[in-house]
């Protein structure tokens, strides 16, 4: 995508989940073209700043206000310039952007959306892991523990937890001991792997497998309080079926079977 000259609007891009390299192309080129730019200073890898231009304007949405974001945002557009709202990971994801996108349509402001790699898909690469394992899971629960924002009560955890498919649980870093009593109430055994992915892809990246019971002492030893994502599943294990979509005997659109000496034709 690039922006055309004597048009602007705001630009949602998600920044990716830390590595400054794991922003899109399309979100790379439109931070090029920012005039200003809101981006989540408590989150998004500062380094990312630097694919603006030269006299671009930053602004840290993380000591603003929903108003104060919007108030500039109106500015910019006021005075003929091109936001760049940055997220970090993808903002479909707790990000807060709905009630942003309804107040620009509300206003009259144009928007666009550049999606970005969440943290769920960067801590399954820190990991070298499949979350959809064939007779293992082939469900992903993306959630997170009720805290400062309250959860609906027919996905509490304790509910989830009953599918016992892949979990991979958002913003509960420091509810670690009652996020293992609610996984093991509903469904998980103790014993069940886990794993906490603290910064995925950044340099301080850290790892720490363990398991469902072993969740808040696991995170206390390493001093993991904050911005680390808890992923539960068996998909950690070892056990798994092969896939069917390369098995030579299982035909597609696009290849035929295969048929090996010995075998009936």
């Amino acid at each position: 995508m690039v922006i055309q000259k004597g048009t602007n609007m705001v630009y949602f891009v998600g920044a990716g989940c830390g590595a400054p390299d794991l922003i899109t192309v399309r979100g790379m080129r439109l931070l090029a073209q920012a005039d200003v730019v809101i981006y989540a200073g408590s989150l998004v890898n500062p380094a990312l700043l630097d694919y603006a231009p030269e006299g671009c304007v930053f602004h840290n949405s993380a000591v603003m206000t929903l108003e104060q974001v919007i108030s500039c945002m109106t500015a910019a557009e006021t005075e003929g310039k091109t936001t760049v709202r940055l997220h970090t990971g993808d903002p479909c994801l707790y990000g807060a952007i709905r009630e942003q996108m309804d107040r620009l349509s509300g206003l009259g402001i144009a928007y666009d959306y550049c999606p970005g790699v969440s943290a769920f898909c960067g801590a399954a690469a820190a990991l070298k892991a499949e979350y959809t394992l064939p007779e293992v899971s082939q469900t992903v629960i993306i959630t997170r523990m009720a805290g400062r924002t309250p959860v609906p009560d027919k996905e509490r955890i304790r509910s989830l937890a009953a599918h016992r498919a892949t979990m991979v649980i958002f913003l509960s870093t420091g509810m670690l001991a009652e996020l293992s009593r609610e996984l093991i109430a509903g469904g998980y055994d103790g014993d069940c792997p886990a794993a906490i992915v603290y910064k995925a892809s950044w340099p301080e990246e850290q790892i720490c497998r363990c398991t469902v019971a072993a969740l808040a002492d696991t995170a206390k030893a390493a001093g993991i309080t904050k911005t680390a994502l808890i992923v539960v599943g068996h998909f950690l294990g070892d056990d798994y079926a092969m896939s069917r979509l390369y098995d030579a005997h299982f035909e597609t659109e696009f290849r035929k079977c295969r048929h090996f000496e010995g075998e009936n034709q």
